[in-house]
């Protein structure tokens, strides 16, 4: 298969994306990697008219540090990010997500951004972003925006971004505490039937007093079981606990269904990666916090 013509656009500069982007409006789409969107133009889904190839701007390629924040660039690459020792101290959970995204060599030309960008609701990344409280950063030739990532994902690849805008980075709060991202797929992989993603802190005296539990592939968004969450506070996390969380995850859950899987399939799918997400999780904090 082959996609349906287009114009080629290569700027080398920041302002050029934007001056370009401006121009074009809601006739342009970005390329940064390309692993979602060059397969639906091939197949047809997708006929952009004109594509800016944001690759040669070097100052998008950057992980850094910042007052607490991690930032990561619009072109930086799922394997740079899987490697990077700043991100795996800040956010080893992201470094857990990425890890189950595809095979390596789509993660060597995917980007982090244009995960966030494509919105795909069974994607690993945008959901353990979510968990982790993470911004987006967007840009265009009329300055910045900044949005929580929660508000900048709509629903199944749509998204808060303008015409003239593009993702120029994310920005993630780091969060010490134990962590875990557990999905299931058919196949090694395919994409996540279901998935949750988990973040903890355990105080002083072992009490979980702060908990985010995120699920993918069951919704139209990236899902916060926020029932599960509130089960969670205050608690050892014991084993009954750990269960009554991940039975307050699915409660009430409008799971999608599809060839797949029933929506009933998927909540019970569900259940069982918080369950076995959050004991991951709390193993790491010394065997149990029990």
């Amino acid at each position: 298969m082959k996609p349906p013509p287009f114009v080629y656009h290569v700027p080398t500069s920041l302002d050029d994306a934007h001056a370009v982007l401006a121009e074009l409006g809601d006739e342009g789409r970005i390329l940064a990697g390309g692993q979602s969107l060059i397969p639906l133009m091939n197949f047809r889904l997708a006929r952009p008219s004109h594509l800016v190839d944001i690759n040669r701007i070097a100052a998008l390629a950057y992980i850094r540090r910042e007052d607490g924040w991690l930032a990561i660039g619009a072109t930086v690459r799922q394997a740079t990010l899987e490697r990077a020792q700043d991100v795996a101290g800040a956010c080893p959970l992201l470094v857990e997500a990425v890890r189950q995204v595809d095979h390596p060599p789509i993660r060597h030309r995917g980007t982090v951004c244009g995960s966030v960008a494509h919105a795909d609701p069974a994607a690993e990344l945008p959901a353990a972003l979510v968990a982790l409280g993470a911004d987006v950063v967007l840009s265009s030739r009329q300055g910045e925006r900044r949005l929580p990532l929660a508000d900048f994902l709509l629903g199944p690849f749509t998204t808060a971004l303008e015409p003239g805008e593009l993702v120029r980075e994310v920005r993630i709060r780091s969060w010490e505490g134990p962590y875990a991202f557990v999905e299931y797929s058919h196949r090694q992989g395919d994409f996540a039937i279901a998935g949750a993603a988990v973040q903890v802190h355990v105080d002083d005296s072992r009490l979980i007093d702060r908990a985010s539990i995120v699920l993918c592939g069951v919704g139209e968004t990236p899902t916060r079981a926020a029932g599960a969450e509130q089960r969670l506070q205050g608690t050892h996390g014991s084993p009954q606990e750990i269960a009554a969380a991940a039975e307050a995850a699915v409660e009430g859950l409008e799971a999608t269904s599809d060839i797949h899987g029933s929506a009933e399939y998927r909540r019970g799918v569900a259940r069982a990666c918080v369950r076995r997400a959050l004991e991951k999780a709390l193993g790491r904090a010394g065997g149990g916090v029990a």
